[in-house]
């Protein structure tokens, strides 16, 4: 089995704003479409647009309703990939040692070539974060775009996961989350960032901020009706044409 690292030098990840995701699937579209031409052998697809399509995905979204005490229901969408933990289950139960945690980031990875697919991991992983690749067979997962966010050929700015470069809304977030001065850690200690599913003990490094609350409006009675403003008190173009009209 693999053995994971006394301590990291650096714990990269996520943090991910439920409060302003719009489940816009842009992350998924950019992760798809990285992670199928840089590091590890292509997320292939069958029957892509037939009856029966399958494929592999290292980041999905999923979208709950809510429901709130004396408040209307209200939608979160929850971005989900492989969260990087720091006592990953999936890395320790690997027998052949292609699942590791390295030391120098934090970053969780897996060495397809090692990799013999006998899904141990994925039975592992609390998150549902691993996915097989039925046409590669192997092991597929988050891997924070290391080729990416190590690449001196790309602009400084561009050396974040696709995800993150992607994201319209703004809601995901990278950076060393052992440094308490980063931008993550301090956004993550401003919003009571969050462990999903912290009673599993995995001690994920990526966050999760929760969303803030929603204002609401008080429900009209349905049996009232609103006042009608006086002809005088309209503005606009419907005033201007009420007033014409009451000259005639």
């Amino acid at each position: 089995m693999t053995s994971l690292p006394q301590a990291t030098d650096r714990k990269l990840g996520l943090v991910i704003d439920l409060d302003t995701c719009v489940g816009c699937h842009a992350c998924v579209v950019s992760c798809k479409e990285w992670n199928s031409q840089g590091h590890g052998a292509p997320l292939s697809d069958t029957d892509a647009f037939g009856a029966a399509p399958e494929g592999s995905f290292l980041n999905r979204v999923h979208s709950f309703e809510v429901t709130r005490e004396d408040a209307p229901p209200m939608v979160v969408h929850f971005p989900k990939s492989c969260l990087h933990c720091d006592d990953a289950p999936c890395v320790t139960v690997c027998p052949t040692g292609a699942s590791y945690k390295r030391p120098e980031d934090g970053i969780v990875l897996v060495n397809e070539d090692a990799c013999i697919g006998c899904g141990l991991c994925a039975w592992a992983c609390p998150y549902g974060a691993r996915e097989m690749d039925t046409q590669a067979g192997v092991m597929k997962k988050c891997t924070l775009c290391v080729d990416r966010i190590y690449n001196d050929h790309l602009p400084e700015v561009d050396r974040e996961p696709a995800c993150v470069k992607s994201c319209p809304a703004g809601a995901r977030h990278f950076g060393d989350l052992a440094d308490p001065d980063s931008a993550v850690s301090q956004l993550v200690a401003a919003r009571d960032g969050m462990d999903l599913m912290p009673e599993q003990g995995t001690k994920p490094v990526n966050k999760y901020l929760p969303p803030r609350p929603r204002d609401t409006l008080p429900v009209p009675d349905p049996g009232t009706r609103p006042a009608e403003p006086a002809v005088g008190d309209v503005k606009g173009l419907l005033g201007w044409l009420d007033r014409t009209l009451e000259r005639l």
